[in-house]
């Protein structure tokens, strides 16, 4: 089932490959992170947990904040470091996090996956038995990557979109939609009506995946 909490607050996991190629895309998120919180505004708040991974198995993780400023300072001081893909650390994470206290959404942005999907898929399904689906922003056209990460989309119960740095407005409604998402479930983002957030749902209900 599609949770969320019924206070108008959530719990999102923001997460993001920091390998070396991932470097524009980490800046254009930078960039596009506050806007998950404004989206947000009076209606409700949002906490962000920044997780990310890089190097030679290197994955860490941040508190959860509500300050968009204290978020956007971490992120400016991570720099992205040759290595392969930590995505089932990513998973796992999020199921701990969510076993202490709700998570209402983990948004995973990447464009390579470099793991056994069949791990990857075990722990997606039991994000979505625990009600965290995690929303895919996938950038570049990796096939192997794409069917992964569609199918952690899928059965973690979220949705898998192409991360497009060309198109930055639509991306950044798309992350505002997560966020509205997290803190007041589908009746929010149909009160909000706004052309992204029919999109999200769209693709919770089973139809754009």
């Amino acid at each position: 089932m599609l949770a969320a909490s019924a206070m108008g607050s959530g719990r999102l996991i923001l997460s993001l490959d920091a390998t070396m190629s991932r470097q524009p895309t980490w800046d254009l998120a930078c960039e596009l992170q506050g806007q998950m919180f404004d989206a947000v505004g009076k209606a409700g708040t949002l906490s962000v947990q920044l997780v990310y991974f890089r190097g030679l198995g290197e994955c860490r993780s941040s508190a959860f904040v509500a300050d968009t400023n204290a978020l956007k300072q971490l992120m400016t001081r991570i720099e992205c470091h040759s290595g392969n893909t930590q995505i089932g650390k990513v998973l796992a994470h999020a199921l701990k996090q969510t076993a202490t206290a709700k998570v209402n959404a983990l948004v995973y942005i990447g464009d390579a996956m470099e793991e056994n999907i069949d791990d990857l898929a075990e722990k997606a399904g039991s994000l979505g038995l625990h009600g965290v689906p995690v929303f895919v922003f996938q950038e570049g056209h990796d096939s192997d990557a794409e069917k992964a990460f569609k199918e952690i989309a899928r059965l973690s119960k979220g949705a898998w979109f192409r991360f497009d740095r060309r198109a930055a407005a639509t991306l950044a409604g798309l992350l505002s939609a997560v966020a509205v998402f997290a803190t007041g479930g589908l009746k929010a983002l149909e009160a909000r009506g706004r052309p992204e957030d029919r999109l999200m749902i769209e693709h919770l209900r089973g139809g754009g995946n």
